[in-house]
């Protein structure tokens, strides 16, 4: 693995806050890999707490719940952000995007919390390997088009 995807792999992994595999020769994730996350989520000038910020918009903006899923796990995984913020940035992007992209985040909110105390009051601190896999392999499917069974 060279230096650039090894650089990319990790932050993909500390983005996510799982353990992403190293999928090889599929061209998307590599682009992926080496170059959002080797190149531009490494960059200075923003913390990575603006960074998922951001990107929560622009997922929320598209309507997309199911990358508003990955990256709401990931920001109270890595402790970025908390419940109660998360919730507050959906009431204030209800205000700029309208009513039901606002309401759709603060619903994958409070499904991921849900989901999250369930975890955690059966010992697991809210992250289950079932959980994990699931992300992984909606992330893998989200940067390549297939999923870790169809690798």
């Amino acid at each position: 693995m060279d230096e650039l995807r090894a650089k990319g792999l990790a932050k993909m992994n500390e983005v996510y806050g799982w353990e992403m595999p190293n999928i090889e020769g599929d061209p998307y994730f590599d682009l992926t890999v080496d170059h959002l996350f080797g190149t531009i989520w490494t960059r200075p000038g923003l913390s990575m707490r603006e960074k998922r910020m951001m990107t929560l918009t622009a997922v929320t903006a598209l309507g997309n719940a199911d990358l508003a899923e990955i990256q709401v796990n990931a920001a109270l995984h890595n402790d970025e952000l908390t419940v109660d913020e998360l919730k507050e940035m959906a009431i204030f992007l209800t205000h700029y995007l309208g009513f039901p992209l606002g309401s759709k985040l603060d619903g994958v909110v409070s499904k991921v919390a849900r989901n999250r105390k369930k975890a955690a009051e059966k010992g697991s601190g809210g992250d289950t390997a079932e959980n994990r896999r699931a992300n992984v392999n909606a992330a893998v499917k989200m940067h390549s088009g297939k999923t870790l069974d169809d690798q």
